[in-house]
């Protein structure tokens, strides 16, 4: 029997971005044809089991509106799915004139509540733009199915057409662990793991100071950083004790998380420090469910979102990230107590394989593309 066809499309997400490429993707090619038009990256593989087509790769978004996006109209058009999957609210003009040309539903997954950061997304981007995003995102609300990836999205978009679904961006554990080793802190040498974007909202600043007290007690240790950094070098040297650790800070960019993972093998812990601003507290870092499948304790923000979680199971330590002291005392007591923390990322572990796993998620993903396709294909008729 020949399967619905179905297109996915992200012109800004990176082809290996965990989300669409371990979980979502993945869990549908099963029972659909699943297209993939994703922006090309150098000897990137495509999503698993799903046909995936490049597209021109720009960080800049007027490069990716001359280049990227006619080519998504176009091969909508040549490809004629019986659903439009997008990930980017920039998509979101040329998705509506697809669902227009094409009479067909379009699903849009939102990661990003960017109405909690408009003031910012005004500084860096303009007013122009900010007004567009506006305008197309309260069309989006009226003509496209949506899907959130957190709760905290229900108190912004009240007015949708159709009821939206949340799908928590829950680790999927046969990706993960391939990458899982039993828990093995370096004593002589500890380390630590981060993954993700690189910010000051992420709270390196107040990182870095922190490690500057760690180095007092711990002379010999290592933070290993993955993900684009958002500020210069010149900016970075001039924080506050950054020449005291920067022998112990090892960057390596934006990295595919199979490449990422086995630095986390000897880590101490995993650390997903954000700060208060914009979204932050009413969002789950992906990152701290990914640390806690590996069976490593975590050091996260003392947002009562996340409280809610490592204090129940008694994962880790939530702090105040822009409190070095707090951060500092989190990471000496792993280093210091490495039974109690071997106990707090079994205790995590559990939480993942009973609650927060992809496996839920997949199935209210599958249900929805079978309830919106079959009320299409209804309403066709």
């Amino acid at each position: 029997m020949k399967k619905t066809r179905i297109l996915h499309v992200s012109t800004a997400h990176p082809a290996t971005d965990p989300r669409l490429a371990n979980r979502v993707i993945p869990s549908l090619t099963a029972d659909y044809e699943l297209i993939a038009l994703l922006p090309a990256l150098p000897k990137t593989a495509g999503p698993a089991n799903a046909r995936t087509i490049w597209l021109p790769y720009a960080q800049r978004l007027p490069i990716r509106l001359l280049l990227a996006h006619p080519l998504v109209l176009f091969y909508a058009l040549w490809l004629r799915p019986s659903l439009l999957h997008i990930y980017d609210p920039e998509l979101l003009p040329v998705a509506r004139l697809i669902q227009w040309l094409l009479a067909i539903p379009v699903m849009y997954e939102v990661h990003e509540n960017l109405y909690r950061k408009l003031d910012q997304k005004t500084r860096l981007q303009g007013p122009w733009l900010v007004r567009q995003f506006l305008r197309f995102d309260a069309m989006a609300q009226r003509h496209f199915h949506l899907i959130f990836t957190e709760h905290g999205y229900l108190d912004t978009y009240k007015n949708l057409r159709y009821s939206p679904v949340i799908v928590y961006n829950y680790p999927e554990l046969a990706f993960l662990d391939t990458f899982r080793r039993p828990y093995a802190p370096n004593a002589v040498a500890p380390e630590f793991f981060y993954i993700g974007l690189i910010s000051f909202e992420r709270a390196f600043d107040t990182l870095v100071a922190a490690l500057a007290q760690l180095k007092s007690q711990v002379s010999t240790f290592t933070v290993h950083l993955f993900g684009r950094r958002t500020f210069s070098d010149a900016v970075m040297t001039q924080l506050p004790g950054f020449d005291t650790v920067r022998s112990n800070l090892r960057f390596y960019g934006y990295t595919r998380q199979a490449d990422a993972l086995p630095k986390a093998a000897h880590a101490t812990a995993g650390l997903a420090l954000l700060k208060p601003v914009g979204d932050y507290p009413e969002s789950y870092p992906t990152k701290l469910f990914e640390y806690m499948a590996l069976g490593l304790p975590v050091i996260t923000a003392n947002f009562p979102l996340y409280q809610a979680i490592v204090d129940k199971y008694r994962c880790g330590f939530c702090v105040d990230t822009t409190d070095a002291d707090q951060i500092a005392q989190a990471l000496q007591y792993m280093i210091k107590h490495p039974d109690e923390a071997r106990a707090m990322g079994a205790r995590g572990r559990l939480a993942i394989e009973t609650e927060y796993n992809w496996e839920s998620e997949a199935r209210k993903l599958r249900t929805l593309y079978k309830t919106v396709l079959a009320a299409h294909l209804a309403n066709k008729v």
